[in-house]
């Protein structure tokens, strides 16, 4: 009933995302999601011309589109889990857009003032009625503060975060059904990518998130001469408005101004390319959205980064690990590379597949004989990724955004630099981590480590020991087990029980009315005992239940 409640209290978002569905002729979601049983035919099907001429990862990609920016945002996370869904279709979801007009002033303004809790003119000398950009969680606006500083001011669209917690919940519903009526979807859990999902877009419309993203980001490159990080505003942040330095910069794809105003693209290429570098190997936190539009150029070639929504994170062992990976490609060791994958895999059985191996030695035959600067790095990374999905490794979702923001930074790389070599400046931060891993001071902070693990193993096995062997003794011990891929099975032995239960009530109600119709008990009710009448009518009800109930299972 709950669920029930959930889909009719949308029911108009309902429909409109099953119409957009139809339109592009992908009705068969509908079907296998069972959806119709609750909304009806009527007003989903009618009428509407469907869209099936592109292939079928366009059509998905101009479906998102139009559902919104909820849809548009999770299309976006689904481009970069190619191990989710199929790579056709994750190089398609890459070039969604959110197209949406800018909102007004007013809201903005209103937005501001209410988020700030103050007038807009005690906060800024002048706020720029006309948006910088538009996109579907916010807008920025050019602004000065009180001593004349030039700020840029985003502003979160107005009633997003309700269109967003509207939209997630339906899509909580849809994934539940999906994983119900479609059991091999439970292999990559559709309830399961919605939450995640659902935290990284709630992170997104609180723009303290992407503050503290710049925060930390400032603080990794504080000595670094070569990278420069806006400044935030802290007074004027919340979570619906962020204000930060405006950047005067060029944008790292125009080429043209860059020479003209005396830049070198080669020093550009290098230090971009090394920044990204830096992120990954040294500090594993790294932008996730490295595109043209996000990198701007300074005096001195200095690179900037704006929009930092979006940010990858690595641990220390999966940086030790790539980089072990890079090293083995460079070397042309099919085990060193098999090892590095099994490390970074929740899998550890891949050593002794013998066709993961075949594919990784074909791959680095394709590379045999060629130096680092005829190798393409961007498409050796992916030809790598490819081959993970094929085997379906599971690898770390952050690999794959890290995947996509290197051959982005790559591509930049050669554009602006036709010697760029990604490969010849990765090669020394990979080699660095792996000689800090082996340096002695890493190994006497591992062994200490180590140590003072192992010496409180030791120090609570007899306390332990002794509290098992207790309850040994008195007879408390207990062992649980967990069950794996009964929940079907069972969930249908319940469906039966309650059925045959609900049954045996109904006959129950329809002999007991009949001896107090028979026994013509008072009051009376249509001329015949009250009680009696009721007792029917609350049978035929649930007598109608389970024929419906029967009905719509299809199985008789």
């Amino acid at each position: 009933m709950e669920k029930i409640s959930k889909v009719y209290r949308h029911l108009e978002r309902y429909r409109q995302i099953l119409r957009v569905l139809v339109k592009y002729g992908l009705s068969e979601m509908i079907s296998r999601a069972h959806l119709i049983r609750y909304l009806g035919k009527k007003g989903v099907y009618a009428g509407k011309k469907r869209i099936e001429e592109p292939g079928r990862a366009q059509r998905i990609r101009m479906a998102l589109e139009e559902l919104g920016p909820t849809f548009i945002k999770l299309g976006q996370i689904l481009s970069l889990r190619p191990d989710l869904v199929s790579l056709e279709l994750a190089m398609e979801l890459r070039k969604l857009q959110d197209n949406v007009p800018a909102f007004s002033f007013v809201e903005a303004k209103k937005e501001v003032e209410e988020e700030l809790k103050a007038p807009l003119e005690r906060n800024f000398s002048f706020f720029d009625t006309k948006p910088l950009a538009a996109g579907s969680i916010a807008q920025t606006h050019l602004a000065k503060l009180l001593n004349g500083e030039e700020v840029v001011v985003k502003v979160r669209r107005p009633k997003i975060k309700q269109i967003i917690e509207t939209d997630l919940e339906i899509m909580f519903h849809l994934a539940n059904l999906v994983e119900k009526y479609r059991p091999e979807s439970r292999l990559y859990s559709p309830v399961k990518i919605v939450k995640e999902f659902s935290k990284i877009i709630r992170k997104e419309l609180d723009f303290t998130y992407e503050a503290n993203n710049i925060k930390k980001f400032a603080y990794n490159f504080t000595n670094d001469v070569t990278v420069y990080t806006p400044r935030v505003v802290d007074d004027l942040c919340a979570e619906r408005v962020l204000t930060m330095e405006r950047i005067k910069g060029i944008k790292i794809s125009n080429y043209k101004e860059l020479e003209a105003v005396g830049l070198d693209r080669k020093i550009v290429a290098r230090n971009g390319a090394t920044s990204i570098l830096k992120q990954v190997f040294d500090y594993g936190f790294f932008h996730g959205d490295p595109h043209p539009g996000n990198i701007y150029v300074l005096k001195n070639n200095v690179i900037c980064f704006v929009d930092f929504g979006m940010m990858g994170r690595l641990d220390k062992q999966t940086r030790e690990n790539l980089a072990d990976l890079f090293i083995a490609i460079i070397r042309k060791d099919t085990d060193a590379i098999i090892k590095a994958f099994t490390l970074m895999s929740d899998e550890n059985d891949y050593l002794s597949n013998k066709k993961l191996k075949e594919d990784i030695e074909e791959f680095i035959d394709r590379y045999y004989g060629l130096s680092l600067r005829q190798v393409k790095f961007s498409k050796v990374f992916t030809e790598l990724v490819n081959i993970t999905i094929e085997h379906k490794l599971k690898i770390p979702a952050s690999l794959f955004l890290l995947e996509k923001a290197l051959v982005t930074v790559d591509g930049l790389g050669r554009d602006l630099d036709p010697d760029f070599n990604m490969i010849s400046l990765a090669r020394p931060f990979a080699e660095k981590l792996i000689m800090r891993r082996m340096s002695l001071l890493q190994l006497v902070e591992d062994t200490f480590k180590s140590s003072r693990e192992l010496y409180q193993l030791l120090k609570e096995i007899p306390a332990e020991t002794m509290e098992v062997l207790q309850k040994i003794k008195n007879g408390k011990l207990k062992v649980e087990f967990e069950h794996k891929g009964l929940d079907p099975m069972l969930s249908s032995g319940y469906k039966i029980s309650n059925k045959i239960a609900l049954s045996i009530i109904v006959a129950a109600l329809i002999i007991g009315s009949s001896l107090i119709v028979l026994s013509k008990t008072k009051p009376f009710l249509w001329g015949f005992p009250a009680i009696g009448v009721i007792g029917f009518l609350t049978a035929g009800v649930f007598g109608l239940y389970i024929v419906i109930s029967i009905l719509r299972s299809g199985k008789l």
